[in-house]
């Protein structure tokens, strides 16, 4: 402190994040006793200080500690502002995921990415599934040009080497990861976390390629009414709704309900078909949370979800449906789901989680029939136990899949008749974790994980991780463990549902195993003048044995699977910038540059619908003056190889580099609204551009005029000069243009 006379001021000041009031921050001169708590606007007030100089600190939950020098004159009660917006610290957000109970992000030895609803309002998207496309190295596989089913790809990795789950439960099954992650409210979510690489060891099978958990809100934290609404010059039409009301003193709920609808036939390539699948859907979602003594957790919640998207033939309806005369493809959904959460009534900390999902699909692909039922009932028992300089974690599980349908996979044939099997997989397990600290910078993670699959026996999956905490911006973490999956294709694989091709498995097809490691580095600098950049970048090596993998190749009509006589690798390093300015600019950017590769037989070639390189970027402005922010938003894809039927297919072997931009404008000036618009796709690339067509054979869907020889081979002939057959399989990107859109959300607590 400089020099001072008896004479006292008042320190006025006010202190903002994004824009808005940072309440409950403790504020305080450094070498004195003078300080003051922010109220909910933001404002403080600090009496009797002298004039002089001095260093003002402030710190926030969420936020790493601000100091800055001030000096106050004789006769003055001077007014501050402070700006806390570079210095909000994700990494003292609390994730789950990673470990399975609730830490400090910075503590977790498992690396978490966590994305918030902020991020992926900065490209507005009717569902969760769409939203994904903003994260790097996570790419919405459409694996479909005319229903436009599609899966998640983490890293290269196909989608059912992902696990969905809402809540840390698995409620996402393999049938439905599409289906799953569209409708649900996003007035709901409170977080998004991804875990890139295996986690088995604590999630059992499909955990393979990495996890996606999004987190709802808990009651405090949610509005008591939210409302978002948004249209395309398209004519797509979504509505967001959430509400939170309270039963009692101590019960608090929260419903939200997502509607989505798109019903205008679009048809730019001129082939005959739809270019975008037309959907109608509605999807309720309520949580139920308790309050119980010793704040004990218990929620219990649920969902229900109905759709129906078509597409096809644009003179298509429905009294067409199953037919062989205009061809469509139908597809009605209905999911129900139940998740909950139970901390039992005892002095350990002992959790019982639980789900349950049933999902019926009734889907038309021309004339082939897809009827399918799936249930899946899990449940889990955890014990949370500190010893000593050990955190440890206990838990038993049980996961029952029930899953019949009308294809190959649940048939049964002998020599009286044949008759329908529906497939009952139960999958019991235990697993154990310990971390713990060997100093106060090192700590190791070590797990194990032992399941019994009722049809294929003992399956075990270890697990190590190590963190390395180098000095307040500088974390290393070394992540190493195996990961398993059981295979169902008919639930898993859209092309081996179409008809399109026939279906071939050659062998009995083993459990997948995966090894994996994972090198992450987290670095954070806070420059002189404010501002905040963050890097975070990971090195990332996966070995398969016994993958499974569709040949397109061999038989221009058939699928072929089988497990691999060799392995796969997936390898590469990702990337992840975060910067921020003072003056509002925010720059968030990735790349993964990554390898794909299948040995079979001695025989190495690169995986299809892979790409070697994916970047993703959201840059965004506010302009303070104005309650204007401006958010653009991108990613491209390198080439990918492509499914063709044959040496005479016109097109493309490999896709071209290709990307999707956004630009949005968001005005905030009217309390509790918001009123966004802007412009998707502004490039108006779409994949048929540089392709003669993209569905082979539109003329003649139903393949009444392909000729065959005796092999099963399409012969070539005048009307067929390069012998194909009808295939919406060839898919790789949206075929959506440019489109405006504009929208209104309303935010009431």
């Amino acid at each position: 402190m400089g020099n001072t006379t008896a004479q006292t001021t008042i320190i006025y000041g006010n202190i903002t994040a994004q824009g808005k009031p940072l309440g409950y921050a403790n504020v305080g001169l450094k070498g004195t006793s003078f300080g003051a708590i922010t109220d909910s606007l933001g404002n403080f007030k600090i009496k009797n200080t002298s004039p002089g100089t001095y260093k003002i600190q402030i710190s926030c939950l969420g936020y790493d500690n601000f100091e800055k020098h001030i000096f106050i004159k004789e006769s003055d009660n001077p007014i501050f502002h402070f700006d806390l917006t570079n210095y909000q610290n994700t990494l003292e957000d609390v994730v789950v995921t990673g470990t399975l109970k609730e830490v400090r992000r910075i503590e977790s030895a498992v690396p978490v990415e966590v994305y918030s609803p902020t991020f992926f309002k900065k490209n507005p998207t009717p569902s969760i599934f769409d939203a994904l496309q903003n994260v790097n190295g996570v790419r919405p596989q459409l694996n479909c040009n005319i229903c436009s089913t599609g899966d998640i790809h983490i890293n290269g990795l196909e989608g059912p080497y992902t696990m969905i789950l809402i809540d840390g439960m698995p409620i996402v099954s393999s049938l439905a990861t599409v289906y799953g992650l569209s409708g649900i409210p996003n007035s709901l979510v409170e977080r998004i976390e991804v875990v890139k690489g295996p986690a088995s060891s604590l999630y059992g099978s499909e955990a393979v390629g990495g996890l996606i958990n999004i987190i709802t809100k808990k009651p405090k934290n949610a509005p008591l009414f939210s409302a978002d609404v948004m249209s395309t010059t398209w004519l797509e039409h979504m509505v967001d709704l959430g509400f939170k009301t309270n039963v009692g003193k101590k019960t608090a709920v929260l419903s939200g309900i997502n509607y989505y609808n798109f019903q205008n036939k679009v048809d730019n390539n001129k082939d005959g078909f739809t270019d975008v699948t037309l959907q109608h859907r509605i999807s309720v979602f309520q949580k139920w949370n308790f309050d119980r003594k010793e704040n004990r957790l218990f929620s219990i919640a649920g969902r229900y979800f109905n759709e129906d998207r078509w597409g096809g033939d644009m003179r298509w309806t429905k009294q067409f449906r199953g037919g062989d005369s205009i061809y469509g493809e139908s597809i009605y959904t209905k999911r129900w789901e139940l998740i909950g959460q139970y901390q039992l009534p005892v002095k350990e900390k002992l959790m019982l989680s639980f789900s349950y999902n049933k999902h019926n699909q009734d889907s038309r692909y021309g004339t082939t029939s897809y009827i399918a039922e799936q249930q899946i009932g899990f449940g889990q028992l955890t014990w949370d136990k500190k010893i000593g300089r050990n955190d440890l974690l206990l838990g038993a599980a049980l996961r029952y899949t029930f899953y019949d349908d009308n294809t190959p996979a649940t048939a049964t044939f002998d020599s009286i008749a044949s008759r329908n099997r529906p497939q009952i997989t139960w999958l019991p397990g235990v697993f154990v974790q310990d971390e713990f600290a060997i100093t106060e910078k090192h700590k190791v993670m070590l797990g194990f994980r032992y399941d019994y699959n009722s049809y294929h026996g003992n399956i075990y999956t270890p697990r190590f991780a190590y963190k390395w905490s180098i000095n307040k911006g500088n974390i290393l973490r070394l992540n190493a463990g195996t990961g398993f999956r059981v295979v169902n294709l008919f639930t898993e694989d859209h092309a081996a549902l179409t008809g399109a091709r026939k279906v071939e498995i050659k062998n009995k097809l083993n459990p997948e195993q995966s090894y994996n490691v994972n090198l992450n580095y987290i670095k954070k600098i806070m420059t002189n003048n404010g501002t905040f950049i963050g890097l975070e970048t990971s090195v990332f090596y996966t070995y398969f044995n016994n993958r499974i993998v569709g040949d397109y190749e061999t038989d221009a009509n058939k699928i072929i699977y089988d497990n691999l006589a060799g392995y796969a690798v997936s390898k590469g390093i990702s990337t992840n910038l975060d910067v921020s300015f003072l003056n509002g600019l925010k720059i968030i950017a990735g790349g993964t540059l990554m390898n794909n590769t299948l040995t079979n037989n001695g025989v190495t070639t690169n995986q299809i619908l892979t790409e070697n390189f994916t970047g993703t970027w959201a840059v965004s402005y506010k302009i303070n003056r104005l309650n204007l922010a401006i958010d653009y938003t991108g990613n491209v894809y390198s080439p990918m190889r492509l499914p063709l039927l044959g040496d005479l297919d016109p097109r493309r072997q490999y896709s071209p580099w290709w990307s999707l931009q956004n630009i949005q404008l968001v005005f905030s000036g009217i309390k509790n609204i918001e009123i966004y618009g802007g412009v998707k796709n502004l490039l108006n690339w779409t994949p048929n551009k540089g392709n003669p067509f993209l569905i082979a054979r539109t003329n003649d869907p139903f393949d009444k005029n392909v000729q065959f020889n005796g092999e099963g081979q399409v012969v070539a002939t005048p009307s067929n000069p390069q012998a194909l057959t009808f295939d919406p399989n060839y898919v790789y990107a949206p075929n959506q243009g440019a489109r405006g859109f504009l929208g209104v959300r309303i935010n009431i607590r």
